[in-house]
């Protein structure tokens, strides 16, 4: 094995799961572009190469997000070799990457109204379909998080709160309160069983994967009449924006969010409030009488 490669089983070796999967393409995607160039994916690397890689990127003619996002684990990669004596500088750390704008999104969530809706119409469906859009739309889980339910997670009490336990985005155990709404709809997805997953496929009564999710509320928005594309990251991007609408302030929306970083809830508020909340409005009211 190669010291190169070495330092990319050390540095994947990090990971687990899609992350894994994900960032384990992008340094076979970044050593066969080194293969063709003849060069070492570790050593001998200096910054110009790695901003020719970028540029390449660009050229197969991936989004400016998508290439950031395919630098995430070479940048990773090169950070740890640095860090583990294996090269003397890193020289990735200041190669220029493409800038993303922020402040919109192109994600399709639902107002308060359709958020409703939402909810009322999947009880009309199956207790599943009525489990699975609570979890999404109030309690703002992913949808492999919501597949991964189970009857026992919810089954403690905390403090007064009935809580759910689970396991989020990067194996981080999470504890969140289950208010009565949610917990009448897990209440009569579970029925008469005491354990195993919660949300079922309604025909075969085998536990839903995460395609299973994005299938269920497919069908759930198609039947509340909402004319848009709606998949289960509309549900969490809805449970945000509208606790932020519902006053929720932004120094907790993150703990709703799960986000580590509270700049990426600041997003989904700026998301939301760049129309409504715009300054040309209080300007307008402020000039009125002119």
């Amino acid at each position: 094995m190669s010291t190169a490669q070495l330092a990319a089983v050390s540095y994947l070796a990090r990971y687990a799961g899609r992350t894994h999967t994900l960032y384990a393409f992008q340094l076979r995607e970044w050593f066969a572009w080194c293969e063709r160039n003849g060069l070492d994916a570790l050593t001998g690397i200096q910054r110009a190469h790695v901003e020719l890689y970028i540029r390449q990127l660009g050229d197969r003619g991936l989004m400016d997000s998508s290439v950031v996002t395919m630098m995430h684990a070479i940048r990773g990669y090169f950070r740890f070799a640095h860090i583990d004596g294996l090269i003397a500088a890193d020289p990735a750390v200041y190669a220029r990457l493409p800038k993303i704008h922020r402040d919109e999104t192109r994600t399709q969530g639902l107002d308060r109204l359709e958020l409703i809706r939402f909810l009322q119409v999947a009880q009309t469906i199956t207790v599943h379909h009525g489990a699975l859009a609570y979890l999404l739309g109030i309690n703002a889980l992913r949808a492999s998080e919501a597949a991964a339910v189970r009857i026992e997670d919810y089954a403690d009490t905390l403090r007064g709160h009935r809580v759910l336990h689970l396991v989020g985005k990067g194996n981080k155990p999470v504890t969140m309160p289950v208010t009565v709404p949610v917990l009448r709809a897990l209440e009569a997805c579970r029925g008469t069983r005491t354990n195993g997953p919660l949300v079922l496929r309604p025909v075969s009564g085998k536990p839903v994967d995460r395609r299973d999710v994005y299938r269920m509320v497919a069908r759930i928005a198609k039947n509340a009449g909402i004319p848009r594309h709606i998949s289960p990251h509309s549900l969490r991007h809805a449970a945000i924006t509208n606790a932020l609408d519902a006053g929720v302030p932004l120094r907790d929306a993150p703990i709703l969010a799960r986000h580590a970083d509270p700049r990426t809830t600041e997003h989904y508020d700026r998301a939301r409030g760049n129309l409504d909340r715009h300054g040309v409005h209080f300007l307008t009211a402020y000039v009125a009488g002119v």
